[in-house]
């Protein structure tokens, strides 16, 4: 008899192919989760922090920097103004939000079909965000560039498991910063026709991208309906500045929507305690929530918290630990009894490259965020180095292991199907259920398959080249910008899109900072 394994025929590229085009026949715009968030507070646990968050708004206040219009809306809506400090009556933020802010809204895409839900049981994953470097095998960690940007739009555009094509996937830094959120944008609407992010670095900006926006979409449109969904952070502890609340001001007099995050480095911008930074993103978050409620009832807002750990030896912030896995959890639910969607992050890492750190913190923090019922879930593929850098193959990984998620969030399938009794009884004791009408009827469907991880024999993979994870990436991501095709966009549109970069181009200096 002969011992030696048996060879495959197809080859691995090919048997890659043929999954992803079974996974691209099956794509949905966002997940749908059937299983209840994970909570580890108790219902009293949750009231403390609540009555904290108050005792932070109402006792030491939030500060509003350099933005007089946020003051004097505060001030008319009942809150006490004391310069910049602005303090508020128990319940008057919480008050003001569910008033008016929606618990679910649709994020509008350029291709009707990938329209998004945010909010309730839907979880969509978006790529990381705000790196100035990238990192790649073959070329290490260098400044990205525009050539760079337009990278990561069009992977996210084929990837079936990224739903959004992100925003500041990665800063080209070979643009002026006064020029490059034009590039950016125009970016993921001629590259993608999936939902994407707009600019916040300024007002102005944030008006650009949403002027963008009416061309690519209709001016009526955009008046009633969210196409932008954009990040608007906290300079915490305990304020906001001018630039986040022009750039929210903008967007919710808009109808686009803002994800109001507080950006906290435990032990360094809030307490080291998890009760603690829970306290204080709530007090910080509903602060900014109520201001987006006032310039505009109605306007979407996400709770976005963003909180990890530090070396208490360097200052350095780690990720995959368990405190802010537990802030994340807790926070979850504070923005559930707001009645709001929830903002947190996904595959986050300390680690320079996509190595065995990367993977184990990365799994640390996707599965609470999958567990704690995240709605927006940004850095979801591709985040490096607390997020200096975006990895080609870090995105790749990344994103298959969305795609894996994507499946455990439809939970247990109880249907006759699921419960597959007939192939129990077909099959009996002492025997096998490879030959059953049952696992034939779903052995395409019947488990998730990885489009990155090797399962060969020790001998095909040392056949093939003893490729390791990232190596294998590497030839994923390059297979999908060389197979990739524009989505369709209106002559019209793109040369009228054309058109106003060049014209604001026109009138803006170069400036680097």
């Amino acid at each position: 008899m002969n011992d030696a394994p048996r060879r495959r025929s197809g080859g691995r590229a090919a048997r890659q192919a043929a999954r992803a085009e079974t996974a691209a026949a099956d794509v949905h715009p966002y997940l749908t989760r059937t299983m209840s968030p994970f909570e580890v507070v108790s219902e009293e646990g949750l009231t403390l922090i609540e009555d904290n968050a108050d005792t932070i708004l109402e006792e030491l206040g939030i500060d509003f920097r350099d933005f007089p219009t946020a003051l004097e809306l505060l001030k008319s809506a009942g809150a006490e103004v004391d310069g910049e400090r602005v303090r508020f009556p128990r319940g008057m933020c919480r008050e003001i939000i569910t008033a008016s802010a929606p618990a679910i809204y649709t994020h509008h895409a350029r291709n009707p079909e990938r329209s998004v839900q945010v909010g309730g049981k839907s979880t969509v994953f978006v790529p990381a965000y705000g790196s100035p470097f990238v990192h790649d095998l073959d070329n290490g960690r260098r400044y990205a560039t525009i050539e760079d940007f337009q990278n990561f739009v069009k992977l996210a555009f084929q990837s079936p498991h990224m739903h959004l094509s992100g925003g500041t996937v990665c800063e080209p830094v070979d643009i002026p910063v006064s020029k490059r959120h034009l590039d950016m944008v125009y970016a993921h609407i001629r590259y993608s026709d999936k939902p994407f992010m707009g600019s916040v670095t300024a007002a102005e900006r944030a008006q650009d991208s949403v002027d963008l926006a009416r061309i690519t979409f209709g001016e009526d449109f955009v008046a009633e309906n969210t196409v932008m969904t954009s990040l608007i952070n906290a300079s915490s502890p305990m304020a906001w500045d001018a630039t986040m609340l022009g750039a929210a001001e903008v967007y919710a007099s808009n109808m686009q929507a803002t994800m109001i995050s507080p950006f906290i480095l435990a032990g360094a911008m809030a307490p080291v305690t998890v009760a603690g930074v829970a306290a204080q993103t709530l007090a910080e978050a509903l602060a900014g929530m109520a201001f987006v409620q006032l310039v505009r009832p109605g306007a979407p807002v996400v709770f976005g918290s963003f909180a990890s750990s530090m070396s208490m030896q360097s200052g350095a912030p780690t990720f995959g630990t368990p405190e802010p896995a537990l802030v994340l959890y807790t926070v979850a639910a504070l923005a559930r009894r707001l009645g709001v969607p929830f903002r947190s992050g996904g595959n986050l890492c300390a680690s320079k490259i996509p190595d065995a750190q990367a993977a184990s913190e990365s799994m640390a923090t996707l599965i609470p965020a999958i567990m704690g019922g995240v709605n927006f879930m940004l850095h979801s593929a591709g985040w490096l180095e607390g997020g200096l850098a975006m990895g080609y193959e870090k995105f790749v990984i990344d994103a298959d292991q969305c795609g894996l998620m994507g499946k455990f969030v439809n939970g247990v399938d109880l249907s006759e199907n699921g419960q597959a009794m007939e192939a129990v009884r077909e099959v009996g004791p002492g025997q096998h259920f490879l030959g059953t009408a049952h696992t034939y009827a779903n052995f395409e469907t019947a488990f998730a398959r990885s489009e990155v991880a090797n399962n060969d024999s020790f001998e095909q993979w040392k056949e093939d080249g003893s490729l390791d994870a990232a190596q294998r990436a590497n030839g994923i991501w390059k297979r999908m910008l060389s197979d990739y095709e524009a989505p369709a966009l209106d002559d019209a549109v793109d040369e009228a899109l054309l058109d106003f970069i060049a014209r604001r181009k026109d009138v803006l200096p170069d400036a680097f900072v």
